[in-house]
């Protein structure tokens, strides 16, 4: 089993800066693809960034050049810089985590999800 455990949300004004923290623990062999996304209120779950194993990252248009998806592989740890926000990024934010299992296969993995709130 694989645990994930968020952290960092909370409530900014426009202009304003978050960083989010996703730890993960568990019985693994290696933690592939992490990512975040975001679901607003009455909208479905969007993929905000991702980032391999190899550390290539992969954003979406509307975060491209104010979000920072970055990983620490030695403490199972994604993180998401957040500057320049906007209150159109008010949306809890989740952590996915792909890991391949100790039965060699890969699975994901969903954080508990934490409230981002910017304001005008």
């Amino acid at each position: 089993q694989v645990q994930l455990v968020e952290s960092g949300g909370g409530l900014a004004q426009a202009g304003g800066s978050l960083r989010l923290s996703c730890a993960a623990s568990g019985s693994f062999l290696r933690i592939n693809t992490m990512g975040w996304y975001r679901q607003a209120p009455g909208k479905q779950r969007e993929l905000v960034a991702t980032i391999t194993s190899g550390g290539s990252t992969h954003y979406t248009d509307s975060v491209k050049g104010r979000f920072t998806i970055s990983r620490d592989n030695a403490k199972n740890t994604v993180y998401l810089q957040m500057n320049s926000l906007k209150p159109e990024d008010t949306a809890i934010y989740y952590c996915n985590i792909v890991v391949l299992t100790t039965t060699f296969l890969e699975y994901g993995y969903w954080g508990q999800g934490t409230q981002i709130t910017v304001s005008s």
